[in-house]
This record gives structure tokens, sequence and C-alpha cells, in this order.
């Protein structure tokens, strides 16, 4: 598999896996996304605005229109606003995987950090990152989720490929 393929997978998967997250999420009772965790960002809620806000950030940088968000932004406080917000940048993530060549995912880019200077690294690393990114945060609601009383998920990348990639 080449780079702009498995960069295409990735963005398949990440919008399945959000998918199965959300799912969960929307079954909790009343007042669970917001209660207070132990956790990076300290709730339900605020972790999935913080992975909204950074996939547009990071997009945003690699598709050439930067965005200036604060990374502990709530974007939506309400769920069902939520939900529609991540959907739509789900399905941006996989757009631009879609056009992307191998010539642009090997050229490296320049973006400016939210909290340093100016930094440039190759896209096919800030975009591994990006995914990597959406993975870590994406176990840390997992963890909420389960303290919450969800059954675990199942929403490792060899399920999705089992289900859906084969």
């Amino acid at each position: 598999m080449n780079g702009v393929a498995y960069f295409q997978r990735m963005a398949r998967y990440n919008s399945w896996a959000n998918q199965h997250v959300l799912d969960a999420c929307a079954c909790l009772a009343a007042g669970e996304l917001e209660a207070p965790r132990v956790a990076f960002f300290p709730s339900m809620i605020k972790t999935l605005n913080h992975l909204l806000v950074a996939d547009r950030l990071w997009l945003g940088r690699l598709a050439g229109t930067p965005e200036r968000l604060a990374l502990d932004s709530i974007l939506h406080a309400d769920f069902a606003e939520f939900r529609i917000a991540r959907e739509a940048q789900d399905a941006r993530i996989i757009a631009f995987t879609e056009q992307l060549d191998p010539e642009t995912l090997a050229s490296d880019l320049t973006y400016q950090s939210m909290l340093a200077g100016a930094y440039t690294l190759p896209r096919e690393i800030v975009l591994a990152h990006m995914f990597n990114h959406q993975t870590h945060h994406r176990g840390q609601i997992h963890s909420m989720l389960i303290e919450a009383g969800t059954k675990p998920l199942a929403i490792d990348l060899v399920y999705y490929c089992l289900e859906v990639d084969a």
C-alpha cells in the first residue's frame, strides 16, 4: 500500500471509530458528557471538543487554510450540534485524503504552532500526527465511557479492517 492509500484508509478508519464513540456517547445518561473526569481535558465533551479543534487546526494547515483556535475551545457544548460538526469534519478529512497525491504528501509543511514558533515537517508526518492524536484522545474518551458504564468498544484499526476495509 502506498502512502496516499494508507492515509485514505486512516481517514476512513478515523471516521468509523469516531462514529462508534459518538454512538456510545449518545446513549449516556444526562450529565455524563459534562461530568468531571480524570483526563487531560477533564470531561468527555471537553475532550471531544479538543479533538475537533485539533483536527480543524491540523487540516487547515495541511489544506492551506489555517485557523486560530485555542486548544481548549468548546466549539459545541450541545452534543447533537457537536455530532453534526464532528461528522462534517470527518467528511472533510476523508475528502482531503482523497485528493492527495504522492508529491504533495512527500512535501514539507511550514506552519505556526499554537504554543510556540514556526515549524517545518514533512506533510506525511503532520498527517500521521493528526490521526495519532485522534487515537490518543479517543482512547481517553473510551476510558471515560467505560467509567460512565458503557461496554468497551472494539475500535482498534484491526477491527475496522476486519469489518469494513478488508
